[in-house]
Order: structure tokens, then C-alpha cells, then sequence
């Protein structure tokens, strides 16, 4: 038990005072709206109250006449927007006032975490004030580099995430939807259904959640232009160069080709319609191969930036024939300056970038500039690592925030990819979501060096406090080797290649792997899925360890030892 509660994200204003409110054996749960979400938030209420030891509640709707108990107000008002107030009194019990729906959710989500935090002990008497510095606070999560979650796994995401005050949710898609007319591209993909989606996007409302769909729509469609019904259509059928290597498989449409918008527009048709969301990230992103092949006269004629430009409008065309906002990566379009100003005024760009030292700044300045709305979107670090970066992670939201914040982004979105077949584990990146949650809700108030105790608490549900500093810990295993790389870990790469030469440090990350796998016994985790999140951190912690060796030239008969 803290003195000061531990929440995710940490309260705008919390102010302490004297005394506690004794909750337990039972009371009232008033609400002063019959609303759906009010209901459904007052349901929440009442289970976490039952399963945290504060027995058994009823709802009601009226103040009059109620006998015996304690009581729980909810109540939605005025407010600065998805703001709320909590006050926990001695006397006058426990009251929540939402600024709107999702005001209310907030704060019983708020409510919801001290439950977990004092389990059945009485609450300490506080009074919170909170409001959110970006309205858009958002996570994608990469479903198409080998890894399609089941709908339990994207289920429990969703309420994690919901509970931490996400209210933003994509994701990534090239070939993993079911198209009907494409069964070849997603046949052997474990594809999201068109059912799938619509059961995800109204499970997504009913927690305050955006489901925003996601299909990559130029470059990134190596799984469609491999396919022989489909090849014709690539820009470099026969692979290109990008600026960190060499390419031996298509990758981007070829803009110059009119079949390429009419598969494009046939995808958005099927697509879109199984989402509530008026957003779409339609990607756009690393296009590197225009102007390598088909499309090279053109782009000697009209300048490559160009070209990108104009098969981005043709899209934008097909975005608002379903009257959506487009979205998109801006990678490309951030290297043509003079072309941002003709952008359409109501396209989102999606400033991205995953190292520490991103420039957020000099980029938000360039779109802020032009008028056009941008979200800032750093990374979990978890992708190409197998345990996460968790100092880059903290590093690069935090500097993305900052300036996002500071250059007037209208949201953030963390991304968690799969690069190189998604050998991290999910759980690992709980940190990033977190550390994003936190920081996208109020900079001022998030410090980042209280991540593991909060992961134990509102991630892993670990009374023992060891899951979250384990997390951390692991996560920054990368550090030990002493030799860094971009968008990865040496490590990963140790794993990835036979000849490599290896770090320096790679004793003292063997050591540190174990000491650090050591503590996982200690833990007491309470979700579910415990055991098989322990399972998969200790199998990323002997993946870290077989790394070591393989640099350090050890035989494979090392194996048999675990963990």
C-alpha cells in the first residue's frame, strides 16, 4: 500500500485529505442518467466492488428514500471535454462528475483502479480534477506481420486500454482482412472477417473507444503484388533499393497505373462499411520504390514527390467518396515541403518516428505551419527487440508528446509493429502503451519512473510488485551490449543473422538476462492469462540469452539450461 495512490494515467490534480471512506460490505450505486453508458459504467462499477472485497452493490436512480450502506454517485455534467471530477468523502461518500460520457467512464475508470489498488480496505479520502492534454489519444497495433490476435486477446487489449484512457484504436492491415474477391492474398493469413470487425467495433464504442480502420494502400503490399494476379500492378516487380538495403521482392503500386486505383477503390468499398469511425489511415508510407520502375519517366518528367502526390489525392478521392477523414503516414511527403501546402485542409498526417532523438520538433513545425492537422506518433521500441527499449520507448513518446504539445498536434498515436515476423510478445509492449496513456492524457503529471508499479497494478495485476519492474528491466537488456543500432537491438539482429559481429558486452547482458529472469518466480499476477504471460517472458528473456551466446560463439549445447 502507497501513501499516494499509484493511477494510470496520473491525475491532473490529486489532492489528499484527512480520512478514509469505508466501502466495504455493501451500498448504492446512483446514477443520474438512464443512459446506455452510464449503465454499462455503473456494471463496471459494481463488479470491480465485488471482486475487489467491497461486497455486493446495487444501482438505483434515486436519492430518496435509501436505507443503510455506502453510497456511489455518477453523474454527468459541464466540463472541459472527457474531464472529470472524483471526490471521495468520510461522510458524504464517493461522487464522480463526468463531462460527458466519456468524462463519467473516466472517472469510474479512476475509481475502478483505487478499488484494485486498497482491495477491500477503505478508500483514502481524496478530490481529483482531471482533463487531457491531446482529445486523441491512440494505439495501433500491427496485425499483419505474422502475428492476427484472436478476438479474446484484442477484447482484453481493448479494456486495458480503455481503462488507461485510450480512446483511439487501430489496427494495421495490408493483407489481413478477409476480402471477398482476394481469398488468394489472405488465404494462409488468419484474416480479421468482416463479422469479426463489426463485433470489435461496437465492443470498442460501448468502452469510448474509436476502432479505426487501417489498410495500407501503396506501398507495404508485398503479400498482394507477390501473387500473380496482382503482379502487374507493382512499380518493381522484380525488387529495388531501399536506403538501408536492397529489396528482391515487389513492395508499392505502381501510381502511374489506373488498374492500381481501381483495386484500391475496391478495397475501400468492402472495407469501410464495417466501421462506425468517420477516420480511415489509409498508410502511404516508405514508398522509396517510386520512381525505380514503371513510374520513373514520370517521375524524371514531374519530379517523384510529385507523383507520390498526386496518386495520394486519387486516394483522398476514394476516402471522401465514403465521407471519411483521410489519415497518413508522412514520411514521404515530409521530404517535399513545398508540396505539404497543397495538401486537402482536411487530411490528417501522421508525423512518425521511433528513436530517441526523432525530430518531432522541426516536423511539427512544417505541418503546424501549413495548417494542416497532425498527430505526433512514436513507438513502443518493442519490434526487432524480442524484450522492448524501454529507455528509447520512454525517450520517444515523451519527445513526441512534448512537441506535439508544443507544435499544437491534435493527437497521438503509439504504434506497436511486427517487423521481421513479430517475435516480441504482446505483454511486452504494455509498456509503451502505458508510458503513451499516461503521457498523451497529462505530460505535466506522468513520471515515467513510476512505470513498473503502475504496470503491476493496471497491466499485470501483480500484488507482488515484480512483473512491472521485470518488464522494465528486460526492456532495457539492449543497453548492456554497448552497442546500438536503429529501429532495433543488437541482439535481435544476433538472432536474425549468422554473421554478425558481436557487441562487447554481451558477458555483462548474459548476467544481467539472468539476474533479471531470476525474479520472475516472485510474482503473483492475478489477470487470467498470468500464467502464460510469465511463460512468455521468460521465453523472452532465454531468446535474450541464446542471443548472447550465439555472439559469443558458445555451442548449442547451452540449451538444455532454463530459466
Amino acid at each position: 500500500m502507497t501513501e499516494v495512490p499509484i493511477l494510470l494515467p496520473a491525475p491532473r490534480q490529486m489532492r489528499m485529505k484527512r480520512g478514509v471512506a469505508p466501502l466495504a460490505g455493501g451500498g448504492w450505486i446512483r446514477v443520474e442518467d438512464r443512459g446506455d453508458a452510464m449503465l454499462r459504467d455503473a456494471a463496471r462499477l459494481q463488479a470491480a466492488l465485488r471482486a475487489y472485497g467491497y461486497g455486493e452493490w446495487s444501482m438505483t436512480a434515486t436519492a430518496a428514500g435509501l436505507a443503510g450502506g455506502h453510497a456511489i454517485s455518477l453523474r454527468k455534467g459541464r466540463g472541459r471535454a472527457q474531464g472529470f471530477r472524483l471526490e471521495i468523502n468520510p461522510a458524504a461518500g464517493v461522487s464522480i462528475d463526468g463531462a460527458g460520457d466519456a468524462g463519467v467512464a473516466y472517472g469510474v475508470s479512476a475509481l475502478v483502479q483505487l478499488l484494485r489498488q486498497y482491495r477491500g480496505a477503505p478508500l483514502p479520502a481524496l478530490s481529483v480534477r482531471d482533463w487531457p492534454d491531446f482529445p486523441v489519444r491512440g494505439v495501433m497495433l500491427d496485425i499483419s506481420r505474422d502475428k492476427v490476435p484472436t478476438m479474446a486477446t484484442l477484447y482484453a487489449l481493448v479494456d486495458r486500454l480503455a481503462e488507461w484512457r485510450i480512446n483511439h484504436f487501430e489496427l494495421y492491415t495490408e493483407h489481413t482482412f478477409a476480402y471477398q474477391r482476394h481469398p488468394v492474398v489472405w488465404r494462409e493469413a488468419s484474416p480479421m472477417t468482416g463479422e469479426d470487425i463489426l463485433r470489435l467495433d461496437a465492443y470498442c464504442r460501448e468502452r469510448h473507444v474509436e476502432l479505426v480502420p487501417n489498410q495500407n494502400s501503396f506501398g507495404h503490399l508485398e503479400r498482394w503484388l507477390k501473387h500473380p494476379e496482382y503482379a502487374d500492378l507493382a512499380e518493381c516487380p522484380d525488387g529495388f533499393d531501399f536506403p538501408w538495403g536492397h529489396c528482391d521482392h515487389p513492395f508499392s503500386l505502381n501510381p502511374e497505373d489506373p488498374r492500381s486505383i481501381r483495386l484500391i477503390e475496391e478495397l475501400f468499398d468492402e472495407l469501410l462499411p464495417h466501421f462506425a469511425s468517420r477516420k480511415f489511415n489509409v498508410g502511404c508510407d516508405e514508398t522509396h520504390d517510386v520512381g525505380q520502375g514503371k513510374s520513373r519517366a514520370a517521375c524524371e518528367a514531374r519530379g517523384k514527390g510529385r507523383v507520390y502526390l498526386d496518386f495520394l489525392l486519387k486516394i483522398h478521392e476514394q476516402v471522401c467518396r465514403h465521407g471519411r477523414t483521410m489519415h497518413f503516414w508522412g514520411d514521404i511527403i515530409v521530404k517535399y515541403p513545398d508540396l505539404v501546402g497543397e495538401l486537402p485542409d482536411d487530411i490528417v498526417v501522421l508525423e512518425w518516428g521511433y528513436e530517441a532523438n526523432h525530430p518531432f520538433a522541426e516536423h511539427g513545425k512544417l505541418f503546424a505551419a501549413s495548417g494542416r492537422p497532425f498527430y505526433v506518433c512514436p513507438g513502443t521500441s518493442s519490434w526487432n527487440s524480442i524484450a522492448g527499449r524501454t529507455d528509447n520507448c520512454i525517450a520517444n513518446i515523451d519527445r513526441a508528446v512534448r512537441n506535439g504539445l508544443a507544435n499544437g498536434a491534435a493527437g497521438l498515436l503509439v504504434t506497436d509493429w511486427g517487423d521481421n515476423g513479430h517475435w516480441q510478445y504482446l505483454p511486452v509492449s504494455d509498456l509503451g502503451f502505458a508510458q503513451a496513456a499516461g503521457a498523451a492524457w497529462c505530460a505535466a503529471s506522468h513520471d515515467a519512473s513510476a512505470l513498473p508499479a503502475a504496470l503491476d497494478l493496471h497491466a499485470f495485476h501483480d500484488a507482488s510488485g515484480t512483473m512491472g519492474r521485470v518488464a522494465y528491466d528486460l526492456g532495457n537488456a539492449y543497453l548492456k551490449a554497448g552497442r546500438q543500432v536503429g529501429n532495433a537491438t543488437t541482439l535481435f539482429h544476433l538472432l536474425q543473422h549468422d554473421r554478425m559481429d558481436p557487441p562487447p558486452g554481451l558477458h555483462d547482458t548474459l548476467d544481467y538476462v539472468r539476474e533479471v529472469a531470476s525474479r520472475l518466480g516472485r510474482a503473483r499476477m492475478e489477470r487470467p492469462d498470468a500464467r502464460l504471460v510469465a511463460d512468455e517472458f521468460a521465453q523472452a528473456a532465454r531468446l535474450l540469452e541464446h542471443a548472447c551466446r550465439r555472439g559469443l560463439g558458445e555451442p548449442a549445447r547451452y540449451w538444455r539450461r532454463t530459466i
